[in-house]
């Protein structure tokens, strides 16, 4: 049990450092602070647990050769990219990020600025980041580690099973929807599912979605999300 919620709090702890690292990458690309990333409502991103994770697994032992580091860095990372993005399309019919205006993209999904962008935080995240996070935690008692893993696995399921629950309800939604006259559906689509909120921005669970996936491309027409998306486009104009 102590050695799970170890590892839960490293996810954690690095899925926090990613989620800040996006913020801030994001604000400097927009020119404006921008808080809300991510596919979950916490200040975490899961992809960069994950990646974190796998590269303290198979990285470590190659510590000593700056190169080997770099390029399995990039590899590990763009892999967890790439299957992430391929599996949330699947599931819930939406591209949540797409860099096919990047050259030297793969689908899309993965571009070859961003693996060399994973292998220098490989670099930083082997060197700096992961000494400094694992001396921190072992300073801890097996107590006071099987405490803090257990909340923080309470907070993530609890935050992972209403997002999940959130974004299925759409997509289940999905198959009603047949008129492209979409004007009185989406209206009817805010009423119904997303308890009886009259406009988009007073549900805070599709407006965290939108924000933190601006850019997120749909490929069903029809899909309540893609509806929603272009109303609160329109609410935005007005």
């Amino acid at each position: 049990m102590t050695k799970l919620c170890y590892l839960f709090i490293l996810f954690m702890i690095y899925s926090f450092i990613g989620y800040l690292v996006e913020i801030i990458n994001c604000s400097i690309i927009e020119r404006k602070i921008v808080l809300n990333r991510g596919f979950f409502l916490g200040p975490y991103l899961p992809i960069y647990g994950i990646s974190c994770l796998l590269m303290g697994t198979f990285l470590l032992k190659y510590k000593n050769d700056f190169f080997t580091v770099f390029i399995m860095s990039a590899f590990i990372c763009t892999t967890v990219e790439f299957i992430t993005s391929y599996v949330m399309e699947k599931i819930f019919k939406a591209r949540w990020w797409d860099y096919s205006d990047h050259r030297f993209n793969l689908e899309g999904r993965v571009c070859l600025f961003n693996a060399f962008l994973f292998g220098l935080g490989g670099l930083a995240f082997v060197y700096l980041v992961n000494p400094f996070v694992t001396n921190f935690l072992n300073s801890l008692n097996p107590s006071t580690i099987r405490i803090i893993g257990i909340i923080l696995i309470i907070i993530f399921l609890a935050d992972a099973i209403i997002t999940i629950r959130t974004l299925c309800q759409v997509k289940i939604e999905t198959i009603k929807f047949k008129s492209k006259d979409i004007t009185l559906e989406v209206t009817k689509l805010i009423r119904d599912e997303l308890k009886k909120k009259r406009e988009i921005r007073h549900n805070f669970f599709i407006r965290h979605m939108l924000n933190a996936f601006p850019k997120i491309k749909v490929n069903d027409y029809n899909n309540p999300l893609s509806r929603l998306k272009r109303y609160n486009q329109k609410l935005k104009k007005k």
